[in-house]
Formats: structure tokens, C-alpha cells, sequence
């Protein structure tokens, strides 16, 4: 853990809750919407942390609604937890691909193994960029520069990933 003593997910946490108070689910569903194109956050990760922060004086618990749902709030001491997470070193980027990794052990693979490996790649990141070319359009429609160049990463990244689907040895 860094020196503002919270993990990313923590940090993605205390950054969404900027905009306001949100539940878990809002919370879920905020992450999906501004970065899952190019960080993942899971359910489990969310609700394991929410407790956490509370504890640590990060973020406050308000009044349960509909469904037992519990909304957060960032506190001052969250605020400034994230603004020292903000000035730390990112560290270094984790690549794990597994279509690179699958690739690479493509002498253990089939042809049409191959041959439906790379289809199917093809597929998801040509979805997956039309979507995101989507979302960074909407973002700089509403002004959002900084979410819409942090997409423009997910863009470039799938991108050179169908650049080099392309010239993998499949078949």
C-alpha cells in the first residue's frame, strides 16, 4: 500500500464519491460508466472497501434506504487521503493479457483453436473500441476533458490490440 495508505480501488472509491454521496450499487454502476474501459473494479472489491474506509474515517455511512441500501459520503480526512494518493508515484503498469498468454503457447494449440481465438478477440476488442469511441464522445459532449482523455487510452489500447491480432501467427 502507498503512502496515503489506501490500495487503487480505495482511492477509484474515494474519487467517485467527489460527485456525492452513492451506495454501493450507484457506486458499481458510476465505475462502469467512467472506468471500466480501462481499470476493473469488482462488486466484491467495492463492498470489501466501503467497510474500510468507514472504519478508517474516510468515507461516512448515511441513513439506509430502499432495500437496506447503504449510501457513503467522503469525509475531509477522505478528501485529503485522496488528494495525497493523487501527488504518489502510479508505480508501473501490470499487463495481463490472456490472448497474449494463450498466443504464446500457440504450438500447444489446434489450428481452428487458433483460428477461433483470434476471431473471437477480433470480435470483443472491435465491440469494445465502437463502445468506447462512444463513451469518449459523450465525455468531451459534456465537458468531461480529463475523463474523456483517460478513455482515449482504452481507445489506443484496443486499437493496438486489433493491430496485433492481426499479425499474429494463427493459422
Amino acid at each position: 500500500m502507498a503512502d496515503s495508505g489506501v490500495n487503487p480501488t480505495a482511492a477509484a472509491l474515494l474519487g467517485l464519491l467527489h460527485e456525492g454521496p452513492m451506495t454501493g450499487g450507484q457506486l458499481m454502476a458510476a465505475a462502469e460508466r467512467r472506468l471500466a474501459p480501462y481499470w476493473s473494479m469488482t462488486r466484491s472489491q467495492v463492498y470489501r472497501e466501503l467497510p474500510v474506509l468507514a472504519e478508517r474515517g474516510l468515507v461516512r455511512m448515511g441513513k439506509p434506504g430502499p432495500r437496506s441500501s447503504q449510501p457513503y459520503a467522503i469525509t475531509a480526512a477522505g478528501k485529503r487521503t485522496f488528494s495525497r494518493w493523487l501527488a504518489e508515484d502510479p508505480g508501473r503498469d501490470t499487463i495481463r493479457n490472456p490472448i497474449a498468454l494463450r498466443i504464446a503457447f500457440g504450438n500447444l494449440h489446434s489450428a481452428s483453436q487458433l483460428k477461433n481465438l483470434q476471431a473471437a478477440a477480433n470480435e470483443y476488442h472491435t465491440e469494445a473500441l465502437a463502445k468506447v469511441r462512444e463513451q469518449v464522445k459523450n465525455a468531451k459532449k459534456e465537458g468531461e476533458t480529463y475523463d474523456a482523455s483517460a478513455l482515449e487510452f482504452a481507445v489506443a489500447y484496443h486499437k493496438a490490440a486489433l493491430s496485433w491480432l492481426k499479425s499474429a501467427p494463427v493459422g
